[in-house]
């Protein structure tokens, strides 16, 4: 492609001028803050030592480490075990008064449970009050159930509505009464209402309520341990693969061989530059279009191994982009402010020209239901239509740019279009409303994160911005090193969790970085031209793509010395899996 000054826009494509049961989350109470307890059986026992801590920091409460693994037995259902522990530790999981108010909620010993729960001591007349509620609405529950509706009226009357909270739950209590029915509505099945399930699910909402001084949560040990495993993960910044790698039995730690680092293919069917490239949303395939107004559908095999499905040709200039559907079935071809074609990707034909007399078409892009396409216009609005092509709606003033990006939510909510050089557009469809991003320089390219959550945004002045976009719009992270003078460079997304960062580069190298520390990791070499684009295969996050300019697209895995290299052909030309042709 022909140079440009650092000043003027790019020249290409699209540019711009993270004894028990399990717990339940079903209360409808907010979980409160953990108070102080002001009565002795709240306390730890006079048995337990306070200051006797374990482990090499002298951070770890002996009496409350404990009580986590006996918990932890009960739950994993050592029921045995778990009373040695207290018996030989002589440190109990609950004191005596909590074990009477358990066995009487089981029990379904109402009043006796209510008046035990205000013994236990507990300083916040809110979590007594909402633990109270609890148990009443119970106890109102078996009431009808056994037929005894005065007594529920009553309960209702002089033991709930004292409380004064949860008003809208109280009338729809008062609504069981007047008509039974309501009951259903809540969710309860008569013939469960006294079932020991509902009585054990009550405990379970008391123990979400209470304090943890007082019962211990649910799964706090397994809580504890997953910390400390998202910890060391986070802390990984070559980590690159399932949360099924990570072991207990020693810290967590990758290497550099799980980033893709070496190329495994190259292939070679365009004739002219490769402008774009994308996997699509279920990693079985790949897209790819060029300046020889072709775009190509590689399928990706099991093995890895990357092959030519379909050449789809009948645009009459460049193609800047593609589109795959949500389902992956269509795929929407971009040509330079020409049409949108939009193909079958089964059998490579195409299924419908979308076309604007006197306007050229920039960019593309589906609506999550897959029922509508979208395109930025020359004359700077976005239009959509259905699949038939009949215009649906067009948003007409400054909405995007005479080259430009194009994004969807997956919600189908926001348009995300670049609309001026230096700012991103995120139009809210159904609110009408508008957000902007502005950058100081000059905009080329932007990727949308799989979650919708953040945007890269690539920079003529040689950085790559990450933004958030959820709420307030956010800076969060820059990332540099990569080389762009002249060209539209792309960026995206990628590995476990999309953990990283790439980019090309018009030093003919692909660039890695750690997503959340902005760390350089790797450079790739290999190219002999521009890279103008990068995809990383969702479903696999140990396959990179890179579009150049010397016509190739290289497929990048992990460097495995101890394994064979073997010989990758594409098109006929057999390569070493360093790139080098023989």
């Amino acid at each position: 492609m022909g140079g440009v000054e650092d000043h003027e826009p790019p020249s290409k494509r699209v540019k711009v001028s993270s004894a028990e049961l399990s717990l339940s989350d079903n209360s409808f109470f907010s979980e409160p803050t953990a108070c102080s307890l002001g009565d002795l059986m709240a306390r730890p026992l006079p048995s337990q030592g306070d200051d006797e801590m374990v482990g090499s920091k002298g951070v770890i409460k002996r009496v409350e480490f404990v009580r986590i693994i006996t918990k932890a037995l009960y739950s994993l259902g050592y029921e045995k075990s778990g009373k040695l522990l207290e018996e030989e530790s002589g440190i109990p999981l609950h004191s005596s008064m909590v074990t009477l108010f358990r066995k009487q909620v089981l029990d379904g010993q109402w009043d006796a449970s209510v008046s035990t729960l205000r013994k236990i001591g507990l300083s916040d007349e809110n979590i007594l009050k909402s633990a109270s509620f609890l148990i009443l609405e119970q106890k109102f529950f078996e009431l009808l159930e056994n037929g005894k509706v005065m007594d529920a009226l009553k309960t209702l009357r002089s033991e709930i509505v004292p409380l004064g909270i949860n008003t809208n739950r109280v009338h729809e209590l008062s609504g069981c009464i007047v008509c039974p029915i309501q009951c259903k509505l809540l969710g309860l099945n008569n013939q469960d209402v006294i079932n020991a399930n509902l009585r054990l699910k009550l405990l379970e909402n008391l123990q979400n309520l209470l304090p943890p001084t007082v019962m211990i949560p649910e799964r706090r040990l397994e809580h504890l341990v997953e910390q400390a495993l998202n910890v060391q993960r986070e802390a990984c910044v070559f980590h690159n693969s399932l949360d099924s790698s990570l072991s207990l039995y020693s810290d967590h730690q990758c290497g550099r061989d799980q980033i893709p680092s070496q190329t495994m293919q190259v292939l070679q069917a365009h004739h002219d530059e490769v402008w774009f490239l994308q996997f699509s949303n279920n990693g079985r395939y790949l897209a790819s279009s060029s300046n020889d107004r072709s775009a190509i559908i590689w399928e990706v095999n099991e093995d890895g191994t990357v092959l030519e499905k379909h050449t789809l040709t009948g645009h009459q200039k460049p193609i800047l982009t593609v589109a795959w559907s949500p389902d992956d079935r269509q795929i929407l071809t971009c040509g330079m402010e020409e049409s949108i074609r939009r193909w079958d990707v089964l059998s490579g034909a195409c299924l419908h020209i979308y076309e604007k007399p006197g306007l050229g078409l920039i960019s593309c892009g589906w609506l999550p239901d897959g029922r509508s396409v979208l395109s930025g216009l020359t004359d700077k609005s976005i239009c959509m239509w259905d699949l038939d092509g009949k215009e649906v709606e067009t948003w007409k003033g400054h909405r995007t740019l005479k080259i430009s990006d194009m994004a969807v939510t997956s919600d189908g909510r926001q348009i995300i279009t670049m609309c001026m050089e230096n700012g991103i557009l995120l139009l809210e469809r159904e609110a009408k409303h508008e957000r902007l991003i502005e950058e100081e320089q000059t905009i080329t390219s932007f990727s949308l994160s799989r979650d919708d959550k953040h945007l890269l945004v690539n920079l003529i002045n040689q950085e790559i911005h990450l933004w958030s976009i959820v709420g307030e719009l956010k800076l969060v992270a820059k990332y540099k090193g990569h080389k762009r003078t002249r060209f539209v460079i792309r960026s995206c997304f990628g590995g476990f969790k999309q953990a990283f960062v790439a980019s090309g580069s018009e030093d003919s190298q692909v660039y890695i970085w750690h997503r959340a520390t902005g760390e350089l990791l790797e450079v790739l070499p290999g190219h002999s031209g521009a890279v103008n684009c990068v995809s990383w295969n969702p479903a696999n996050p140990h396959m990179l793509a890179s579009a150049s300019d010397d016509r190739t697209i290289r497929i990048w895995g992990l460097n495995r010395p101890s394994l064979k290299r073997k010989e990758v052909y594409s098109n006929g030309v057999a390569h070493h899996c360093n790139g080098s042709s023989l």
